[in-house]
């Protein structure tokens, strides 16, 4: 191979100067390189095609991964004041328990048994 490349590239005339049977012989001598590359070529297509795929399959398992990261997250705390409120109100309408009608010790611990009751359900 190596010597028919430099067989084209030694022999490069200008084509306005070389003859119709030249010019023919450089065509086929040309066009005999060029199959004579081709299967170099096709393997180098499936190298690339296989690169491609690699990569491919590589994002695309980073992404599952990083999916699973964020579905496995605990979830951001927020502030939940006021549905700490809510659900005390609720908790007391629920239980039918008017806690105006109770005195402060006896609310107290209804609400403690109540939040306590709901944080072993989570």
């Amino acid at each position: 191979m190596a010597n028919k490349s430099t067989k084209v590239s030694s022999t490069m005339e200008d084509p306005k100067n070389m003859s119709k049977e030249q010019l023919g012989d450089k065509r086929k001598e040309i066009t005999e390189y060029y199959k004579g590359n081709i299967p170099h070529l096709e393997t180098q297509l499936k190298y690339e095609q296989l690169l491609r795929d690699i990569e491919k399959t590589r994002a695309e398992r980073l992404q599952a991964q990083m999916y699973i990261a964020q579905t496995m997250a605990p979830a951001p705390e927020t502030e939940g004041i006021p549905e700490v409120e809510s659900e005390m109100k609720e908790n007391f309408n629920e239980m039918r328990i008017d806690p105006t009608k109770m005195d402060g010790a006896a609310a107290a611990e209804q609400i403690k048994k109540t939040l306590k009751r709901q944080s072993n359900d989570v």
